[in-house]
């Protein structure tokens, strides 16, 4: 006797039209069935009955219908979650097969944090161009916040950089790197740029430039702010920028927070100075994310490689400033 899931699968398998799931997905976007049949070029009777049958043949109630027009349920969520990674997938293999047409070796979405792009991103790039050089490569920056519904959606393979601490972590696999510590940094004309043994009371008189609200680090920050003394810069900036943050810290005398790799050369080079103060939070984990091994094409898998080698070159210690 076939099981639900069997008898699911097996409808989906014979009943189940792209067209359908686009209308799942635009109803969930629009919030009402009619504004959805109205874009795809369908009356609304025959949009409430693909619904219908969709609902039939999943065994599940999609959407619940308020005053304001309907609304997903939870398998609703799930469905259109699903729908928009099937479109993704399918974009995804026109373009890689657009790519091979035109004779590139495959292609690679790559989100990417602060605390991969000087060093660990680049040097994967370079050891993926090695092994594939026809690849096309397409990089994403931003924080956890905006790369991680890319990735889960599937147009974005991998996101490189800090592993979230708590959110995002459902349905993806992740691997630490390394792990990074947070360093105070300035420009080399800041009036502590040269002190030893400097204290957060020393700090307290400057302007900082902040990660962003959303970010694990900035919630880190405020946090110990509040403990001391419920502190309260009298300037903040906030911004992931990092040639934007390193220009202001070369003209103003601002402090910055920045995972130790992504500084080190600019310490290194002279272009900033590590601020002699340990940061008391901000410790975490640099990896990659990604939905599976399953999810990479060719090319991913052989990124997902050189990642590991950079990685391994890396290790967990920056260039001695």
């Amino acid at each position: 006797m076939a099981t639900r899931h069997t008898r699911i699968v097996e409808r989906a398998m014979t009943r189940l039209k792209l067209r359908q799931l686009r209308l799942l997905v635009a109803v969930g976007q629009h919030g009402s069935i009619q504004n959805a049949a109205h874009d795809l070029s369908i009356s609304q009777p025959a949009a409430t009955k693909m619904i219908q049958d969709l609902e039939l043949d999943f065994e599940v109630k999609l959407f619940d219908r308020t005053n304001r027009g309907v609304v997903p349920t939870v398998f609703g969520e799930t469905l259109i979650r699903h729908g928009k990674l099937i479109f993704a997938q399918v974009s995804n293999a026109a373009q890689e097969l657009e790519d091979l047409n035109e004779g590139n070796s495959g292609r690679v979405v790559v989100g990417t944090l602060l605390a991969a792009s000087p060093s660990l991103l680049p040097m994967a790039v370079e050891q993926l161009l090695k092994d594939r050089p026809k690849v096309a490569i397409k990089i994403v920056e931003g924080t956890n916040e905006v790369l991680m519904p890319g990735l889960l959606s599937g147009e974005i393979d991998m996101v490189v950089g800090r592993l979230p601490s708590q959110r995002h972590r459902e349905n993806i696999t992740q691997e630490k790197f390394f792990d990074e510590r947070i360093l105070a940094v300035a420009g080399t004309q800041h009036p502590l740029a040269k002190r030893s043994n400097v204290s957060f009371d020393q700090l307290k008189p400057f302007g900082w430039i902040l990660p962003p609200v959303e970010t694990t680090l900035r919630r880190q920050t405020e946090q110990f702010f509040i403990r001391q003394g419920q502190y309260v810069p009298g300037t903040a900036i906030e911004s992931v920028s990092y040639l934007a943050n390193r220009s202001l810290l070369r003209t103003h005398d601002f402090i910055g927070l920045m995972p130790a790799h992504v500084a080190a050369l600019d310490i290194q080079s002279g272009l900033l100075a590590s601020i002699d103060w340990v940061a008391p939070f901000g410790a975490g984990p640099v990896g990659v994310s990604y939905r599976g091994k399953q999810s990479l094409s060719p090319a991913g898998s052989t990124f997902l490689e050189a990642l590991h080698a950079a990685a391994n070159r890396i290790g967990g210690t920056p260039p001695a400033s």
